[in-house]
This record gives C-alpha cells, sequence and structure tokens, in this order.
C-alpha cells in the first residue's frame, strides 16, 4: 500500500526557524538568540495559582468557548485597558495560543481560492495558516525604508475582488515594528471602503517601549470588521501554557467555536485558571520584564550598529532584524558560519519571506550576559570576514 499526503501538505515548506535550529541540537556552548520563547519564568504567583487549582482536583474540562471566568477576565482587561467592549458570553473565544486562533479565524472565513494578503516579512506560519484552508496567501513585500510597516499604497495595490482579508501583526515577528495612530488610521481608511477582515495578531501589544500600543478595532468603523488576537505566552511569559483568545464579532466567533469545539473541545484547565491570575495581578510582572527587554534592546541595537550590522531600533516585542548586506554573504549561509565557527544561532531573514534576504532575526530574549557575549562572537565573526576579504583583494 502506497500511502498518499495531501498535495497542499506535500508542497509546504517546513518552518524556516525549526529546521534551522534543527542543526544546534547536540551543541554544546551555543548561544541561542534564534526562538521567540522569554527566558524569564512563569511569574510565582501565577504558577501557584495553577498549581492550586489541580490540587483542588479543578481538572475537568471548561466551556467550549473557556472558562467563563477567564473570558469576563478578557473582556473586563480590554475594557479598561484600551476602551473596547466585547460580550464574554459570544465575542470572545479561549484558544490553544494565538496560533490556534490564527488558524480558526482563517478556517471560519475562508472559501476555497480566497485570496488572503499577508505582509512580509511575517511570522512563519501566517502564509502556511491561509494554504492549509484552502485559500491563497498574497505576499505584500514591506521595504527595509518603511521600517518593514505596510504601507496604504501597498495595500491598496494589493486589492481586487477576489481578496477576502489581510493578516496585520504588529509589533511584528520578526522585525519588532509597529504602527502609531496616524499610521494605523492610514492603513484603516483604506480598508473601510472594502469588504476586508482583518485578523489583528497582536501578541506583542503590551511589550511596545516608546508609545503606546493601540488596538486595531479601537479605531472607527474597524471593531465590526476585525478578529483580534492575542494571549499571555509573551507578556506574561506563559509560553508553555499555551492559552491564547480571539475577541471579534459574533458570528465569526461562533464560527470559529464550532471548528474548536469538533478539534480541540477547550484549551487547558490549568493554564485558563492560570491566565486569570495574569490579568488580575500580573501588570507589575509584565513592566518589570518590559524594562529589562528595553535594556537588552538598548545594548543589542547599538553593538550592531558599531559593528556594521546596521538595523532599526524596534518598536516592540524582542526581535532586532539587521542588515547583513555589507558581507556579502546570504542569509541562511551567514547563519549557518556564525553558528558553525562562533555558535551563536540566529534566524535567517529568508524564513519569514523572500524580502527577508540580506537580514537575520535576533532575539533578545536571552540574559543580558549571553547577549554582550553572543555581539562579542559576532564581532569577532565579522572580522574574520573582513580580513579575508581584505587579503583576497590584495592577492
Amino acid at each position: 500500500m502506497k500511502i498518499k499526503i495531501a498535495k497542499r501538505v506535500r508542497e509546504m515548506p517546513p518552518s524556516g526557524i525549526r529546521a534551522f535550529f534543527d542543526l544546534v541540537i547536540g551543541m554544546d556552548d551555543v548561544i541561542s538568540l534564534g526562538v521567540g520563547e522569554p527566558d524569564f519564568d512563569t511569574p510565582w504567583h501565577i504558577r501557584e495559582t495553577g498549581i492550586y487549582s489541580l490540587e483542588q482536583g479543578f481538572t475537568s474540562y471548561t466551556s467550549n468557548k473557556g472558562l467563563r471566568e477567564l473570558r469576563v477576565a478578557i473582556s473586563e482587561f480590554l475594557k479598561s485597558r484600551h476602551g473596547l467592549e466585547y460580550d464574554p458570553e459570544e465575542e470572545i473565544l479561549v484558544t490553544v495560543g494565538v496560533s490556534e486562533a490564527l488558524d480558526l479565524a482563517v478556517r471560519a472565513i475562508l472559501e476555497r481560492n480566497d485570496k488572503f494578503l499577508v505582509p512580509q516579512p511575517s511570522f512563519v506560519s501566517y502564509a502556511p495558516m491561509v494554504s492549509l484552508a484552502g485559500g491563497d496567501p498574497v505576499c505584500i513585500e514591506t521595504l527595509e525604508k518603511e521600517g518593514f510597516r505596510l504601507t496604504p499604497e501597498a495595500l491598496r495595490r494589493s486589492l481586487h475582488r477576489s481578496v477576502r482579508g489581510v493578516i496585520l501583526n504588529y509589533p511584528s515577528n520578526p522585525t519588532g515594528a509597529s504602527y502609531r495612530a496616524k499610521e494605523l488610521e492610514a492603513l484603516a481608511s483604506v480598508i473601510r471602503g472594502t469588504d476586508l477582515i482583518v485578523l489583528s495578531d497582536e501578541i506583542y501589544g503590551e511589550l511596545t517601549y516608546d508609545f503606546e500600543h493601540i488596538p486595531l478595532p479601537t479605531l472607527p468603523g474597524m471593531k465590526e470588521r476585525t478578529v483580534y488576537l492575542n494571549g499571555f505566552s509573551k507578556a506574561y511569559a506563559m509560553t508553555g501554557w499555551r492559552i491564547g483568545y480571539a475577541a471579534g464579532p459574533r458570528e465569526v466567533i461562533a464560527a470559529m467555536t464550532k471548528i474548536h469545539q469538533y478539534t480541540i473541545m477547550c484549551a487547558s484547565t490549568t493554564g485558563q485558571v492560570a491566565a486569570c491570575e495574569a490579568l488580575r495581578r500580573g501588570e507589575s510582572d509584565v513592566q518589570e520584564m518590559k524594562r529589562e527587554y528595553a535594556r537588552r534592546r538598548r545594548l543589542v541595537c547599538e553593538r550592531l550598529n558599531v559593528m556594521g550590522l546596521p538595523c532599526a531600533k524596534p518598536d516592540g516585542a524582542f526581535y532586532i532584524f539587521p542588515s547583513i548586506a555589507s558581507t556579502g554573504l546570504d542569509s541562511k549561509s551567514f547563519s549557518q558560519r556564525l553558528l558553525e565557527q562562533k555558535k551563536v544561532a540566529v534566524v535567517p531573514g529568508t524564513a519569514f519571506g523572500r524580502v527577508g534576504e540580506g537580514f537575520i532575526r535576533i532575539s533578545y530574549a536571552s540574559s543580558y550576559e549571553n547577549l554582550k557575549e553572543a555581539m562579542d562572537r559576532i564581532e569577532d565573526f565579522l572580522r574574520g570576514l573582513r580580513g579575508k576579504s581584505a587579503a583576497a583583494a590584495r592577492s
């Protein structure tokens, strides 16, 4: 018997992040600046709440929509923090991380061969999720000179009748770029004149450094056409708890819940209880972690620019996307040689789309001391490259 794998899965490339980091397994003394995961432990009071719920035997299923206490807490948080009002019964769904929320959303709204716009460089899952839902991802290449932000002009050029929607992610993985109020309003002014649905992935919204994060649904006319995606992994250092959520129009949330019922049932009960505690008493933890990320951002940005790998200071998240064009190496070769010669792991920019060629992604979700050592190793690596180039030029 010959087992046949679905064509759309056969043709899907493996994650550019995971494929590269398979090389790291088994290597000693590697400083990893690759995987986008906080290096902080989940704050103790959040862990303790989860542990206590287990000790009390709170281990049964929750509602498919999620623990009601958590949905109410999310609703109250969004109202107090951003002035957004969502009905916890009909307009909020708790999911297994933001990744499941995004997957449910595209499956709920896409018909086969519908086009969905994906600005790139972008998180590695966006285009494959659209493909798995039967849609056709359409890349919009953003430019370094525009800070890798989607512009109204680029969005307008990509619109035609078969486009169903667009994915926005800000602050961005991999670039750390975000949008100020005027920039968001310019995008919204284009979107309001269309039937586009926006999937707004704002998982890094609480980790914005130099200006206040503005959720897309707060803009006039955008709440009714936006599925707002967020969660607890990044800001609260809760990656392994796998709790995310979607808030949006009730008909979309109902459709997403229907798929969720058949595929997942509900997110982890323990994780949901812990997430309630994070929303109730986790703000000081977020601010403490954010101050440390800002300190690391300053170190890495300054060092990279001095050593000749130019980069813009990221607005948020914990990623920097420096250009390596001056080295003459492509992104994959640079990353492989840096790993082999200096044991520093970064991600080739091409993992995030073709427009990422000539760049690498560095995560500064690593200790300050590790980052200092990694910067020293990268500088030494560049010194060796430039020495070889100078020697070749003289010969």
